[in-house]
């Protein structure tokens, strides 16, 4: 598919700078695909949206503070580096601000010799893998050295590094946060529960397949970037049952849809498992796993867009686009949130 047809006009004062002030007092835009029917409302509102049985899925990735800033010895030349994920080890695969000047063999110093990195393979669009050179906790240094992996379209720092994670967030390795998940706080998840929601956890560590930029005009030409997933047993036996009797798997998120799909593509059921999966779901997809899908509202011509396109129509979608943006909805990371359903 051309990739301009998953292109919409947005103002750019809709991009969401700040988060809400309070989690689940943003907005949601919720969504019938069969009727094509929709409702504004607030995100506390979603829970009559959820169905005793239901089963929420969650991605409990934890980001890490994952961009450094460093110089490279000898010329002093100053260097960005995203860490995108853990390889083996010490090894990192990492994203370079300026990667024409990042070889085999350069040394990067963040933080005065407390670490360093070196390049020790070099690969196209920026990526390069390094060996850390510490003494220490890694995740500690982090902590000390680096910043939160904001989106380039946010231009400031968050106040509160909290506020780009979710409440549930669990286990560290993301370069950056699933924020369909963003609006959710413990005493909603408590009414949740209390309604017969039942809700359980999936990780999908997201690195560069999730934001990368679509760079080419065709989706056949692009490629996803691979990402590591993981699948508990008890999530497993949730899900399988749930399919069994006809109750609705609603994922938080379209990381969390990716690692349904990507299970349920390759096993055909849910199972334990872990692995990389580099899913691409645009329209033409048929989803096997999920059947409702909370998320926020997406970049124009992304991954994305094309994801949530699949699951309601294209053209559905982009007119659900127009209304949001006529109803100065918030946008992307920190902005509000849709629910499809139906």
């Amino acid at each position: 598919m051309d990739i301009n047809l998953f292109d919409f006009e947005l103002p750019e004062e809709l991009i969401a700078q700040t988060p809400a002030a309070i989690r689940d007092q943003s907005r949601l835009l919720a969504i019938n695909k069969t009727n094509h029917t929709f409702e504004h409302k607030h995100f506390f509102d979603i829970i009559d949206y959820l169905r005793p049985g239901d089963v929420l899925v969650r991605n409990n990735t934890k980001v890490i503070p994952a961009r450094l800033f460093g110089v490279k010895e000898k010329t002093l030349a100053h260097i960005e580096l995203l860490l995108l994920r853990q390889l083996k080890g010490d090894t990192w695969e990492c994203l370079v601000g300026n990667a024409k000047t990042i070889k085999v063999g350069t040394r990067v110093d963040f933080g005065e010799g407390k670490l360093i990195a070196e390049c020790i393979e070099s690969f196209d669009e920026g990526i390069r893998h390094f060996k850390m050179i510490y003494h220490g906790i890694f995740m500690e240094l982090l902590d000390e050295l680096g910043r939160m992996p904001l989106p380039p379209y946010i231009k400031t720092q968050v106040a509160d590094n909290a506020r780009y994670q979710t409440v549930y967030a669990k286990i560290e390795g993301s370069a950056a946060a699933p924020t369909a998940g963003f609006h959710f706080t413990p005493e909603l998840f408590a009414k949740i529960k209390a309604k017969g929601i039942i809700v359980c956890d999936v990780t999908l560590h997201i690195g560069l397949g999730t934001f990368r930029p679509v760079k080419v005009t065709n989706t056949d030409d692009h490629h996803m970037h691979s990402e590591y997933y993981v699948m508990e047993k008890e999530t497993a036996d949730i899900l399988n049952a749930a399919k069994k009797e006809g109750r609705r798997i609603i994922s938080v998120g379209t990381t969390s849809t990716r690692t349904l799909e990507a299970i349920m593509k390759k096993y055909g059921k849910f199972v334990p498992c872990s692995g990389e999966t580099d899913i691409f779901i645009y329209p033409g997809y048929k989803f096997e796993a999920i059947d409702a899908l909370i998320t926020n509202f997406h970049l124009p011509k992304s991954t994305l867009i094309m994801l949530v396109s699949a699951l309601a129509g294209r053209e559905f979608i982009l007119d659900m686009y127009k209304e949001a943006v006529k109803q100065r909805y918030r946008f992307f990371s920190f902005g509000d949130a849709m629910f499809i359903y139906g």
